[in-house]
């Protein structure tokens, strides 16, 4: 008999035929000369408890749904063909000849939309309680960043649909970047005058706007890892809250618990798991989001509309822009630009605006008060589309 622990040393007699501690030792022997040259077990920094739930994981469900579009989209990129001629009909055979063909477009669009929600409920997350304020601001910064690509790539979506909506979608888009004179010169006929524009959109969906977001995803990561999960403020506030020391070395055998001021002669503890941990409940999470999209894609799949016709405007947009053609239909098309320059401009002032240290809700009245506007206003305006006729604002 051989004797063995876990590391194969001296330890414990091995009975015949028992496998299981000699496999164990080879398989963590197996991670650990992976993570010495790839560094793995930086990913097992401590993770509070208060963030294994499933409103501190949104932004790791983002995540997993842009994974799943990319996915998506490789694959439907290899029967789309991008030229305005037959691009409408490309889709319809992705539609109607493809194996899945039908399934993965109706994933990927679900997906698109669920990574819009998901995303917008991560920013009010962090808003509610207070978790872009110093030192994480610039974290902030990022993911309105990333919100703002994510409002872009399902515009480009939309119109390489190629059918009436879609069709104009970009006449929108192409009306409003002649309001913005020069800043709107990506748009212009004169940018790229042998290249149709439909194809640079399916250039700017497929390459520009994905790869931006995964550098962004990336460095956003980076800076939570830096910065730390931050508290929750109903607990009693991490002293201090600042940004782990560059030099820190956080190992699976750092501490289990989070030490925090409760009081005067009291200790606060909260336990802790290796972020690696909190990976495995947003798979788990992850898991039951695709299983919805999934349904989603079979019960109601896309349409396909027909060829676009110029001249005429009679679609609504996506649900996404409800709010944005609103105030389109009452103050004419500038109204896009300004509403949605108001918002982006209000998401990126807030840290710098609202620099009180207080994070709880009760003690931001005036930032919660104003946040709550915001919100029920882009609700009201995107149910009142519901509604409406949509009027004739292009000069198509």
């Amino acid at each position: 008999m051989t004797r063995i622990d876990e590391t194969g040393g001296a330890g414990r007699t091995r009975e015949p035929g028992e496998t299981g501690e000699v496999s164990m030792s080879r398989s963590r022997r197996l991670v650990a000369a992976v993570d010495d040259r790839l560094g793995l077990d930086a990913i097992r920094y401590p993770v509070p408890e208060h963030a294994n739930n499933l409103a501190w994981s949104l932004g790791g469900l983002t995540a997993v749904c842009l994974g799943l579009l990319i996915v998506t989209g490789v694959v439907l990129a290899q029967f789309y063909n991008p030229t305005p001629e037959v691009a409408n009909a490309s889709v319809r055979y992705i539609v109607e000849n493809v194996t899945l063909g039908r399934f993965t477009r109706g994933l990927h669009f679900w997906a698109a939309q669920a990574m819009y929600v998901l995303a917008a409920l991560h920013l009010i997350r962090v808003f509610f309680h207070g978790s872009y304020k110093r030192p994480r601001e610039a974290n902030w910064l990022i993911g309105v960043a990333m919100f703002g690509l994510t409002f872009l790539a399902l515009f480009t979506g939309t119109v390489l649909k190629w059918d009436q909506e879609g069709y104009e979608a970009l006449a929108h888009n192409l009306e409003g970047a002649k309001l913005l004179g020069g800043a709107g010169f990506w748009f212009s006929p004169e940018f790229a005058e042998n290249t149709p524009i439909l194809i640079r959109l399916y250039t700017a969906h497929i390459m520009l706007i994905p790869v931006l977001l995964v550098a962004l995803l990336t460095l956003h990561a980076l800076l939570i890892k830096r910065h730390r999960i931050s508290p929750h403020p109903a607990l009693p506030s991490t002293v201090p809250d600042t940004p782990a020391p560059l030099n820190s070395e956080q190992t699976s055998d750092a501490p289990d618990t989070t030490t925090s001021a409760a009081g005067s002669g009291q200790t606060f503890v909260e336990p802790t798991a290796p972020f690696s941990h909190h990976l495995r409940r947003v798979a788990a999470f992850g898991l039951v989001l695709l299983a919805g999209l999934a349904v989603l894609a079979v019960l109601f799949p896309p349409p396909v509309g027909p060829t676009p016709v110029a001249g005429i405007e009679v679609t609504k947009p996506l649900w996404v822009y409800w709010w944005m053609f609103t105030l389109e239909d009452w103050f004419g098309l500038p109204a896009i630009l300004w509403g949605a320059g108001v918002l982006f401009g209000l998401l990126v002032l807030l840290p710098f605006i609202d620099r009180r240290p207080a994070r709880y809700w009760r003690a931001r009245p005036v930032a919660m008060t104003l946040g709550a506007a915001v919100l029920i206003a882009l609700i009201v305006l995107t149910v009142l589309m519901l509604f409406t006729t949509p009027a004739a604002h292009l000069g198509m």
